[in-house]
């Protein structure tokens, strides 16, 4: 079997990619809203307290020579190789990957065959290149150097030059519609019209929420309002691109008949947001619209237009690919699990979590943002009327309950308040009452301890079963019972 993975944002602009990908879907979240400590727990199957990347800085390990020296030496391609799958990858990888400090573009992690590496954040126009670890400039000449078309293009390449004996595996990792939304020319005038959603969260008070979600002006200004569109348009223009690329790739798979023997994985690092509880645009909060992501399947066994009902989370991807590679999982260090046996049942046995773990640590400047004087230091990400997306005290965890009676959200700040957010999504599925105050206290400790444990758990501790937890006192959760998986 071959495999192919592509990163990136579902939206309503990807209807060929749900055409050829979809009518399979899934209920998936990622353990981190953030690029780098993300993409660390797709290539490595573990929690962001394991693998250790807590942000996108350097100090927060994101592509450290800590990181190179640790689990990028036991990630996911590293097994690959090693079961003789021809890798390759090309796109953005980790957000510092390529620094000085971090090796420069010498430095090709460990298993990858051919690799096409994004230095830094995203771009679309004039960056820079490591292509198995030799320096490539490009500038902004729409055929030879848009971004997105060039990881397709030399993804076609390798599939041409491969060897047919050997099964191959791709990343594929576009810019799009990460920021600065360079669209391709010829879609520079779509969706004129659209406009972000308005429904949900939209332009609502962070009422009972922390501090950083207490300080947007609501209702949002109308120059807010304007910008977060105009960012929602073209994300939506950006990923037209990424539209094709699925095609391309589909329909080359089936030019050389391997379309029938190929998983196809198609999802994102990290949600996003675009004025919900009045925060302009970003990720890196704790709420659905920034943990909850896409992920569509296609392959060998996974029957058509299914939609999984257990929660998969990110860290589920690398244990799930290798369980198709054939490698033994109880040999590998990971605290994710296979969904191979949810998506084809005939496959294997294997069972839905019940809760999970997401967690983040918050980045804050040391000095005052100029722009922005009266909210001191500490804060980053700060966007029109000084609307502040971070802090270092945006600093959480949180457990998630999803076993299919309940959905609840219990989530902890590291902060001078030790707030507490606590939420049922099945009555209040846009997050908007903290009921903390509502619950009864013996609940809050039990979901106190089980976060603790989570935050510490490794491996297997973090799937295995603890007692369960009555929900009492309380007429929301009267009766009802969480089964418990750590």
């Amino acid at each position: 079997c071959h495999l192919t993975v592509s990163v990136s944002v579902l939206q309503t602009p990807m209807k060929k990619t749900k055409d050829l990908i979809g009518n399979q879907g899934a209920t998936f979240f990622t353990v981190v809203p953030l690029c780098c400590p993300s993409r660390s727990s797709i290539l490595t199957g573990r929690y962001p307290h394991n693998h250790q990347v807590r942000n996108n800085s350097l100090s927060g390990n994101c592509s450290s020579p800590r990181w190179q020296k640790g689990p990028e030496a036991e990630a996911l391609p590293v097994f690959l190789n090693k079961q003789n799958y021809q890798t390759f990858f090309a796109g953005k990888y980790l957000n510092q990957y390529g620094k000085k400090e971090a090796g420069d573009v010498f430095h090709v992690p460990p298993g990858w065959e051919q690799w096409h590496a994004l230095v830094g954040n995203s771009q679309y126009y004039n960056y820079t290149l490591s292509v198995n670890g030799k320096e490539e400039k490009h500038g902004d000449d729409y055929e030879k150097d848009y971004l997105t078309d060039l990881i397709v293009n030399r993804s076609l390449q390798f599939l041409d030059s491969r060897n047919p004996k050997r099964p191959f595996f791709l990343m594929l990792s576009p810019p799009a519609p990460h920021s600065p939304w360079a669209a391709a020319p010829q879609y520079l005038k779509e969706f004129s019209n659209v406009k972000a959603p308005r429904d949900g969260s939209f332009n609502k008070p962070g009422k009972d929420k922390h501090w950083l979600l207490r300080q947007p002006t609501n209702p949002m200004s109308n120059s807010s309002v304007s910008f977060l569109d105009n960012a929602f348009r073209k994300r939506w223009q950006t990923l037209l691109s990424v539209d094709d690329m699925v095609e391309t790739l589909v329909k080359k798979l089936d030019s050389i008949k391997e379309l029938d023997n190929t998983y196809i994985f198609y999802t994102s690092d990290n949600g996003y947001h675009t004025g919900q509880f009045s925060l302009p645009i970003d990720k890196r909060q704790l709420y659905e619209f920034d943990v909850r992501i896409p992920l569509m399947v296609r392959g060998p066994g996974i029957k058509p237009k299914q939609m999984l009902k257990a929660p998969v989370l990110n860290i589920d991807l690398a244990p799930t690919i290798l369980d198709i590679s054939g490698v033994n999982l109880s040999a590998v260090n990971v605290d994710g699990q296979s969904f191979l046996s949810q998506m084809a049942p005939s496959m294997r046995n294997g069972s839905a979590r019940p809760f999970f773990l997401i967690e983040y640590t918050g980045e804050g400047h040391p000095t005052t943002d100029p722009a922005c004087p009266k909210l001191g230091p500490g804060l980053s990400e700060c966007f029109p009327d000084c609307v502040c997306e971070d802090a270092y005290n945006n600093t959480y965890a949180c457990v998630r309950t999803l076993d299919g009676q309940n959905d609840m959200q219990y989530c902890e700040f590291a902060d001078s308040e030790s707030f507490v957010e606590v939420y049922n999504l099945t009555s209040d599925p846009h997050q908007l009452e903290n009921i903390v105050k509502k619950v009864d206290p013996v609940i809050l400790q039990a979901m106190n301890q089980r976060l603790i444990k989570l935050q510490s758990c490794v491996g297997i501790s973090c799937l295995r079963d603890q007692p369960n937890v009555i929900f009492r006192n309380n007429q929301r959760f009267a009766g009802t019972v969480i089964r418990s998986s750590l």
